[in-house]
């Protein structure tokens, strides 16, 4: 009786070796795993008060312990991984998030890579290194929203991944025509995010400003495309 529970569990049909987890999955975890063994390297190195905010002209307008500072965003990374794993088994229209799951396992891959690359910067500049961090984090945040647009084109009706809104809820026409243009419009926010790295000054507008016009105009897209249904 063990021997073909165990079987049915980690056996295919072609005697292969059925894998536990994704290699997504085992990426996520990879990097988890450096985050808390830099963090533990690190402590010791640590000043007392570690930065943890830049305001828009890049400087430095908040201080952590070095505690939290240092476990504070590989805890978030967890729980995180830990929320994205849930949502695909929680959701009523999960039969939905199947059809384009290989590309939202990739978008976590890189919120937490993000996460992480924003995590390496703060160790450096704790070490005194300095740079104008609006300028480091345009091609990183243009890359996020490159793949948010990639993401977004494939997203099919969900509860929680893609452009919702009630009226995308409402009609499936209304969800693609919208999710579709909320893609395209992604990608070019992230390609102007890039403009952050040759005018640094302007990083933060370069990044904002593209990513409120996606979110306000597709909102207001899928009212009208609704109101064309009715």
């Amino acid at each position: 009786m063990f021997n073909k529970t165990f079987s049915n569990l980690f056996l295919t049909k072609g005697g292969g070796w059925k894998k536990f987890m994704k290699k997504t999955e085992i990426l996520i975890l990879l990097i988890i795993l450096i985050f808390f063994g830099m963090g533990f390297y690190f402590y010791p190195q640590m000043p007392d008060k570690i930065a943890s905010h830049w305001n828009i002209r890049g400087e430095v307008d908040g201080y952590m312990p070095k505690a939290l500072g240092l476990f504070l965003m590989p805890i978030i990374s967890v729980v995180l991984f830990l929320m994205f794993l849930l949502i695909p088994r929680i959701d009523p229209l999960k039969e939905n998030i199947e059809k384009f799951r290989e590309y939202f396992d990739w978008f976590v891959v890189l919120i937490i890579g993000f996460l992480f690359y924003i995590y390496v910067l703060t160790i450096f500049w704790s070490f005194g290194y300095r740079f104008d961090m609006g300028q480091v984090l345009a091609p990183a945040l243009g890359i996020l929203f490159y793949y948010a647009g990639i993401l977004t084109s494939n997203a099919k009706k969900n509860w929680f991944i893609g452009i919702r809104t009630p009226w995308t809820m409402s009609y499936e026409s209304v969800w693609n025509k919208t999710n579709k243009l909320g893609g395209k419009m992604f990608k070019i926010a992230g390609v102007i995010c890039l403009f952050g790295i040759v005018f640094p000054a302007y990083a933060f507008l370069f990044v904002i400003i593209p990513a409120l016009i996606t979110v306000f105009y597709t909102i207001i897209y899928s009212y009208f495309e609704y109101k064309k249904m009715k």
